[in-house]
């Protein structure tokens, strides 16, 4: 038996540093992508992508946010939007921000939140 600390069992895998995956980038070219924007999978990978991306696109087959990404596959936020950056790069995803969709403020709706709250 050896005396130093055992920090993982064989099952565990090699450990990776999230920023290992993304080569050390804090950003990706492009904007960056809000958290309630809308990821869809819309290419076929052609060339070989890693096993974070290929679970990006198994999530993506239907609409996820970037949020529910980054639950979904265990990782940081500012992980997922520059592997997103690169996969919309190569034309992997489609990326909906809400602010497509419609305008955000819609002042009637904003008027019945605030008279709601007022009546609480």
């Amino acid at each position: 038996m050896s005396d130093s600390p055992q920090w993982f069992d064989e099952e565990a895998g090699p450990v990776v540093r999230p920023y290992a995956l993304i080569r050390g980038r804090t950003r990706s070219s492009g904007d960056a992508f809000d958290l309630v924007a809308t990821v869809r999978a819309i290419g076929d990978p052609s060339g070989a992508l890693g096993p974070e991306q290929q679970l990006i696109l198994r999530a993506a087959r239907e609409p996820i946010s970037v949020a529910d990404l980054a639950v979904e596959l265990d990782l940081p936020v500012g992980v997922i939007r520059v592997l997103l950056g690169d996969m919309r790069d190569h034309g992997l995803i489609s990326v909906t921000s809400p602010s497509a969709g419609g305008s955000r403020s819609n002042e009637r709706i904003l008027k019945e939140v605030i008279n709601g709250l007022r009546a609480l």
